[in-house]
């Protein structure tokens, strides 16, 4: 069926974190999974050029796509749900947009207008949006504007927004994600705020058309009649979205909420027959319904936001089932981790993970844990640093090099095993300058990586600045460690596994941001799979 891109816009109201990523993605998933193709990309309010800068603890995890983009964790929800590759184009930041206008404003784009916020900054903003729906790839863009109606980082997006609905007249519809409190003293659920939200809205300019309402309880009939009545919004365009027990779960709380028919409707499109979620409703059940579980720690200095490790925790549920298995993961500072308490801290576990990070913090918890699973035949999973931390472990207790460290966190070290390449060592601005997105890797006949990818060269997404060192090579080599993936290109080693060992690897890129519900990671598969044979 041919039709005109059409534009969904996702906003938010009352407070933030109420999900509009995962409403976003579950929308988009009913449609692909009516046969429409779909796109979502998400417009970030702060002035951050991209995520690459920020710490953990302030935003969470920092994505990263094939083409290099640093970008906003709701990006990792897009491709686990809709199985499709994100872009640069999916994520844009309020910095992005000032400083491409500043470049075009100093190159004399302009001709000497004054530079405004309307309409140059919104116009930049409008272009962005509407970019990808000029590929021809999508029949449905969806975006999704982030913080909350009020906000005054928001105001330029959400006019933008009141701009665009006039200009795409019946091919543009909005979405408004909202908070239905409930009072405890009262029993009931409360509606003002949801009230006070869409008018906020209204006063920008912006009627939403559909209501989309978080609660941890039922919302009733009369509630939906008096949010309709209230927010000038259809009775059945008052969505309910309760709380769910996974993300994963949302999509077929949508369904049954009719969401997809209600935007189709609203953009005079009649759905195509069938809704085809078999995959997605297989892969539920055996989430819900494991056979067996295993314990998995996981190693890194951000474990009380779970967040900073979002694409992580969530590889390893879907390669629990496809395990048929529950992973219970053990979220364990680095910190915490010495010589002494390592057997206590790690003996009731099937397998570690070692998280990547920057930075010296807990760099000694970790490498103290990965010498625990090195010599106790524990299933150990390094990634990024935590491959870095393997090679450290190795070169310290096997080839004896007691004061073997990376630049990074030692720069007088004499053995330098971790190392910055040449070519990184004149850089003095931070931001998108690391090795980024998807680099070729080949992998070496006869090792446990070329058994788990089962081919020969794979693509796989980076996101570090320090590389293994390769005046180290042959020591390495000949002390038993493998190095069974290299970058054909530049020479790099990509992964480390030692051979007598039930499973031992570390790689310098990041698996779990190419890991979806459909397409579960070989390597968390594999990884899961040697922790349930313990």
């Amino acid at each position: 069926m041919s039709i005109n891109t059409k534009y969904i816009f996702v906003t938010g109201g009352v407070t933030s974190s109420l999900g509009k990523g995962i409403i976003s993605a579950s929308l988009a998933k009913l449609l692909q999974a009516r046969g429409y193709t779909t796109t979502i990309q998400k417009l970030d309010p702060y002035i951050n050029v991209d995520p690459g800068t920020l710490n953990p603890y302030e935003h969470g995890e920092c994505y990263v796509t094939d083409d290099g983009a640093e970008t906003d964790l709701d990006l990792g929800h897009y491709e686990r749900f809709l199985n499709t590759p994100t872009s640069q184009a999916n994520n844009v930041t309020t910095g992005r947009i000032y400083q491409s206008v500043i470049e075009k404003e100093r190159k004399g784009e302009f001709l000497g207008k004054t530079v405004q916020v309307i309409p140059h900054i919104t116009d930049e903003i409008k272009n962005r949006i509407k970019a990808l729906g000029k590929t021809g790839l999508y029949q449905f863009v969806i975006t999704e504007i982030g913080g909350t109606v009020g906000d005054i980082e928001s105001l330029p997006y959400i006019e933008a927004v009141r701009q665009l609905k006039w200009e795409f007249e019946n091919d543009c519809t909005v979405i408004h994600l909202t908070l239905l409190p409930y009072l405890a003293t009262s029993g009931e659920l409360k509606t003002k705020p949801t009230q006070h939200s869409v008018k906020l809205l209204l006063e920008y300019g912006v009627q939403p058309d559909v209501l989309v309402c978080r609660s941890e309880y039922p919302v009733t009939k009369d509630i939906k009649k008096k949010l309709a009545l209230f927010c000038n919004v259809a009775a059945d365009s008052v969505i309910e979205a309760l709380d769910a027990s996974t993300i994963y779960e949302v999509p077929l709380l949508m369904e049954k909420e009719k969401l997809d028919l209600i935007v189709l409707k609203k953009l005079g499109i009649t759905a195509n027959e069938g809704l085809k979620l078999e995959n997605w409703k297989n892969f539920l059940n055996k989430f819900h319904n494991p056979t067996k579980s295993v314990k998995i720690g996981l190693i890194g200095k951000y474990v009380e936001l779970k967040d900073s490790y979002k694409s992580i925790s969530e590889a390893f549920i879907h390669a629990g089932a496809q395990n048929d298995c529950r992973v219970e993961l053990d979220w364990i500072h680095s910190e915490s981790l010495t010589e002494e308490n390592i057997d206590s801290k790690l003996k009731n576990l099937k397998g570690i993970l070692v998280a990547p990070g920057f930075g010296n913090r807990g760099i000694e918890g970790k490498i103290s844990a990965i010498k625990y699973a090195r010599e106790n035949k524990l299933p150990f999973l390094g990634i990024c640093l935590g491959m870095q931390c393997a090679v450290i472990e190795f070169a310290r207790h096997v080839l004896n090099l007691k004061d073997a460290h990376s630049r990074e966190m030692n720069p007088a070290t004499s053995s330098p095993v971790i190392d910055l390449l040449e070519n990184q060592k004149s850089i003095s601005h931070m931001g998108g300058t690391m090795r980024l997105g998807a680099y070729p890797c080949e992998l070496e006949d006869g090792t446990l990586a070329r058994s788990i990818y089962g081919s020969k060269n794979i693509f796989e997404r980076h996101r570090h600045r320090y590389e293994f060192n390769n005046e180290y090579k042959k020591e390495f080599e000949d002390a038993g460690l493998v190095l069974s993936g290299i970058n054909p290109r530049a020479g790099l080693v990509e992964i480390i596994e030692i051979a007598d060992h039930p499973f031992f690897m570390g790689v310098q890129f990041h698996p779990e941001y190419k890991s979806t519900v459909e397409n579960p990671h070989p390597l968390f598969v594999s990884f899961v799979k040697a922790a349930l044979s313990e």
